[in-house]
């Protein structure tokens, strides 16, 4: 396109096949050349000069027109024109409006096409990057097929037909190679808007791909009869995945692995022979664990449901499977079941208990003055501290074997007593450290914390309450491959970081920094925004 006077279906021709090209709208391209030929016009009728250009998306009629804003007195006659000027062209003009002054076609000189064709090439860009993001941008979580582009420092620019996506050297599965011109399947984990245009990430190491390629190759699972509900991987080497069936007819594992193991096979294959471990599913979190550990036996499991841990008692012969190479099996238990996993063998599981009793049976000894065979007694009966001691009915005292009432009565009173005097030693270690008595108020406290406090000069309400939640039970870090675990002020405490974050909110609230919501009788009310 050379001339604005070139022919006018010429220039349809040229917008339907760009469109078609790049598969963009045939109007955006129209406006393109449009925004193009009135800049070329600007460079012959001065770059200040408000000039807009009309195709016809039917005739292909060019208008060129030169908008002037119509005012009172004019400053720029590029720009402007009298309120007389203006009636000349149309009589009912005011002051504030805009007058349309027709220019005649014109051809374009070297320079002006090749700056028009600049800017009709950004335009389409732009528009073909805007259609690819729209196009993708929904479909995060699928898996496409398509061909390497080209391999550029080890990162993979693979072609999809209608836009391209880049698999990034760590998304690839280790010791994996691909060249020019392979098929790769690949899965998209994002699409952003990036200043060169849209990426689509792609990824071959993402556990959800592992679980797109078993909803291609197992009916069940795309039919929703089969339900994959947890997926972990390590990729190019192990993966395990949880999965459970809606219709009891239908086994869940060997719908998985299908006839001489045909499915699961086409799945491996495609993950250059990753290993597949497929588990059933169950609501029973310490079954599932169990499960999740196979091959390895398991002989017992204790769970602690508020910190989302389990202890796992396997047989020695049977720790080595458990652990797996590396950690490798225990590790990917962890990450489907999202439970840290303890592993230990029989005998030091009882090495341990034995330990345990010992210590307990000591300390039941010692605080309450008791003989070695009264403290393994309470230690035997499943009592684990003086304080349940103190405050257990006398009658659950009272129905241990060789107990009466009267022995009862006096364990509780020894355990009271030596409680007291517990509180009162830890009263005055508070003090002496600084702690004030203000501190003691806010609800959740204990007189230990008091004392953690003061060592970690934590000593009054403000103190307390301009604490952040790392600052009670402490947070890890990575450093040289290393992960350093820094200590709270209330480390070695029960405590959570949810009660954490709760001790200071009540802190803040005692110092006065917020106020606390009352609530609604019967009726829960949203705190408001400190």
């Amino acid at each position: 396109m050379v001339a604005v006077s070139a022919n006018r279906l010429e220039l349809l021709q040229i917008a339907d096949a760009v469109a078609r090209e790049k598969s963009i709208d045939r109007s955006i391209v129209i406006a393109a050349m449009e925004d193009a030929i009135a800049k070329a016009a600007r460079s012959r009728y001065g770059q200040e000069t408000d000039i807009h250009a009309d195709i016809n998306s039917k005739t292909g009629e060019l208008r060129l027109a030169r908008h002037l804003l119509v005012v009172d007195e004019v400053e720029n006659t590029a720009t402007e024109i009298t309120l007389d000027g203006a009636r000349r062209h149309n009589p009912a003009a005011q002051v504030g409006d805009t007058i349309a002054d027709t220019l005649p076609p014109f051809d374009f000189g070297r320079i002006a096409a090749q700056s028009a064709k600049q800017v009709i090439v950004q335009k389409v860009r732009e528009a073909e990057r805007d259609r690819q993001y729209d196009e993708y941008k929904d479909r995060i979580g699928d898996v496409l097929n398509g061909l390497v582009k080209r391999v550029e420092y080890g990162n993979v620019v693979v072609d999809l037909g209608r836009g391209e996506g880049i698999l990034r050297r760590d998304e690839l599965l280790p010791r994996e190679t691909v060249k020019t011109g392979d098929r790769i399947r690949a899965y998209i984990y994002d699409v952003r808007r990036e200043p060169r245009g849209p990426q689509i990430f792609l990824s071959r190491t993402h556990p959800q791909f592992m679980a797109k390629l078993f909803a291609q190759e197992v009916p069940e699972i795309y039919d929703g009869i089969v339900e994959i509900k947890a997926v972990a991987r390590d990729p190019g080497s192990r993966a395990k995945i949880a999965v459970i069936s809606r219709d009891q007819s239908v086994d869940p594992v060997g719908a998985c692995v299908g006839m001489r193991g045909s499915r699961v096979q086409a799945v491996v294959n495609e993950l250059q022979g990753e290993k597949i471990d497929i588990i059933p599913w169950n609501p029973d979190i310490a079954t599932f664990i169990v499960n999740a550990l196979a091959p390895a036996e398991v002989v017992k499991v204790v769970l602690d449901e508020e910190r989302e841990r389990i202890e796992v008692v396997v047989p020695d012969a049977q720790l080595s499977l458990a652990i797996g190479r590396r950690g490798q099996n225990v590790r990917l238990a962890t990450q489907l079941t999202g439970w840290d996993i303890d592993i230990m063998t029989e005998q030091e599981e009882s090495e341990r208990r034995q330990k345990e009793f010992a210590e307990r049976t000591k300390m039941f000894s010692e605080a309450l003055d008791l003989d070695e065979m009264m403290g393994q007694l309470l230690t035997s009966e499943g009592f684990t501290s003086v304080e349940e001691i103190a405050y257990v009915p006398i009658s659950e005292l009272a129905s241990i074997e060789g107990f009466d009432e009267d022995t009862a009565a006096e364990l509780q009173s020894r355990a009271l007593k030596h409680l007291a005097e517990v509180e009162e030693a830890l009263d005055a270690r508070r003090k002496e450290l600084g702690v004030e008595d203000e501190v003691k108020t806010v609800p959740g406290v204990t007189s230990k914390m008091l004392v953690a406090f003061g060592e970690n000069d934590i000593k009054t309400i403000e103190d307390l309450a301009g604490c952040a939640t790392d600052d009670l039970v402490g947070w890890s870090e990575r450093k040289d491959g290393e992960t350093i675990r820094h200590a709270g002020a209330l480390d070695g405490f029960e405590f959570s970081r949810e009660d954490a974050e709760a001790l200071i909110m009540q802190a803040r609230v005692a110092a006065g920094w917020i106020e606390a919501v009352p609530e609604a009788e019967g009726e829960d009310t949203p705190a408001e925004d400190a």
